[in-house]
């Protein structure tokens, strides 16, 4: 059971580190923000489309690859891949703003599909999480995929409205809030780098 709720907190800290990383949908939502601050939602939704189907085809896939070598070489690459994000997340980011025609939704579908570090991390460090939920079972699974699309909703919620509102607000307070999930998202990686051997 203690097993299970530190897992679930550590998708939160670790699905955040991934989340906040700067790209097309970190743009598409500050973009999409100051015109509509609701936009975070229907971008959510529309990362979910891409996300949910992602995820299933890991664990299907990971059901063939269930041996203890190939949870070592996921654990590793997945916990060397959170180490250096984690280093990341302690650089400062620069405001960058960026226009896209479509809809939210459409902005959350093409800015996930279109981002080849969304599949680098499904790949690496969410195969050596999703490796970890399926030991509690697939409706565990689904409960982890809820928790890890919800740090999306909340994380692309926050920057519309905040972008809507003053891009000054959100930055000030955004290189704190990357440095403490940064030192977080460092212990997860290495923890998930020597988990297999013990």
């Amino acid at each position: 059971m203690w097993e299970a709720l530190f897992l679930l907190g550590a998708t939160v800290v670790i699905s955040l580190s991934g989340v906040m990383m700067p790209g097309p949908v970190t743009a598409g939502a500050i973009a999409k923000g100051a015109e509509d601050k609701k936009a975070g939602i229907k971008i959510a939704l529309g990362h979910a489309f891409v996300e949910f189907p992602v995820i299933a085809l890991v664990a299907v896939g990971l059901t063939f690859i269930a041996s203890w070598e190939a949870k070592a070489v996921i654990g590793v690459v997945g916990g060397a891949l959170l180490v250096y994000l984690g280093i990341q997340l302690f650089k400062p980011v620069e405001n960058e703003e960026k226009r896209f025609p479509y809809s939210p939704t459409i902005v959350g579908v093409m800015t996930s599909a279109a981002n080849p570090y969304f599949f680098i991390w499904w790949a690496t460090v969410g195969a050596a999480l999703i490796t970890r939920a399926l030991e509690f079972g697939v409706l565990f699974l689904m409960v982890f995929a809820v928790v890890h699309w919800s740090c999306d909703l909340v994380w692309d919620t926050f920057l519309t409205y905040s972008s809507h509102s003053t891009l000054d607000h959100l930055y000030k307070h955004r290189r704190g809030v990357f440095a403490a999930c940064g030192a977080l998202t460092l212990i997860f990686g290495l923890w998930f780098i020597i988990s297999p051997f013990f």
